[in-house]
């Protein structure tokens, strides 16, 4: 096991379509201690070796988490050691429930495999300099709880991190996020936790660290549209206070992303995906979300919420 220590407690969570390079930029800047990259394919990574940017949306000098998921343990190894120049860590993704990726035997479905998971965490950590870390889901279901099994396996594997989605996969993103079992993996394991799920306030973030015991918090779909969140959840922590966002500051905070996104060669499609997180907060969404969709610049996004 690598040493893994992070100069705060708050994560971004790896999310499609939104934790691109130019949000993972401004949510450090407001204090997440480690942002994660969207899932990427070892497939793909292996595949396009030579056109990588193609692939992996990293900056120079930028070190994010790169979140990895596959199935094949040479190929996984490959594709971790192209891509550990660029990373502060290896994250590796046993927690997908999207069809797409368990009908590759890949995400959560490893769950499944602890023997065959072992021997893939294993290589992975011997094969790079870096800490390697896993996110996992409680189980296929509520009748089928695996995470302290999988838990104690990656942890013989030589893994430095267990971030614990404690939802199952048949949950999916519904229903509560039992937060019990990250409380259990603390009380289980020699490593460090994170636990995720259901935090959406700065309250949320430290009641999961006093009910749970755990390190680290992730946070996912409540940072999207507002990076503050993080510096929230940090003076609230050290505090016992925080300032509340405004409307003209996430407005603010949309155009800095916005022109920082189209200088990095973000996708506008993105851009816009970025513009209808940031749209739901504010009183008249649904007109704004009308006038995001048929925006056909950055420029005439950003008038929208100017």
């Amino acid at each position: 096991m690598k040493r893994f220590s992070l100069p705060g407690k708050f994560i971004l969570a790896p999310m499609a379509g939104i934790s691109d390079a130019a949000f993972r930029e401004q949510c450090k800047q407001y204090g997440a201690a480690l942002t994660v990259t969207e899932l990427t394919s070892v497939e793909g990574i292996v595949r396009k070796e030579q056109e990588l940017k193609d692939v992996l949306d990293v900056q120079e000098g930028e070190k994010p988490a790169i979140q990895l998921f596959g199935n094949d343990k040479d190929t996984i190894v490959k594709a971790a050691k192209i891509v550990e120049p660029l990373a502060s860590v290896i994250d590796f993704n046993i927690g997908c429930p999207a069809p797409h990726i368990t009908s590759q035997e890949a995400g959560a479905a490893l769950l499944m495999q602890p023997v065959h998971l072992k021997e893939i965490l294993s290589a992975l950590v011997e094969a790079v300099g870096i800490p390697v870390t896993a996110k996992i889901r409680a189980g296929p279901s509520e009748n089928h709880l695996v995470y302290k099994e999988v838990a104690l396996a990656l942890q013989d594997a030589g893994v430095s991190m267990i971030t614990l989605h404690p939802r199952t996969v048949k949950q999916g993103y519904g229903g509560r996020a039992d937060w019990s079992r990250i409380k259990d993996l603390v009380e289980l394991l020699d490593i460090p936790v994170c636990g995720n799920g259901d935090v959406t306030t700065p309250e949320d973030a430290k009641k999961m660290i006093y009910e749970t015991g755990c390190r680290y918090v992730m946070i996912g779909r409540a940072a999207a549209g507002n990076p503050y969140l993080f510096q929230q959840c940090n003076d609230y922590l050290k505090t016992g206070s925080y300032e509340k966002i405004t409307d003209e500051k996430r407005k603010k905070l949309f155009v800095e992303y916005a022109y920082k996104a189209e200088s990095l060669g973000i996708k506008f499609s993105r851009i816009k995906v970025m513009a209808m997180q940031v749209a739901r907060g504010f009183t008249g969404a649904k007109d704004l979300r009308l006038r995001v969709g048929v925006a056909q610049d950055v420029d005439e996004l950003v008038a929208v919420f100017s």
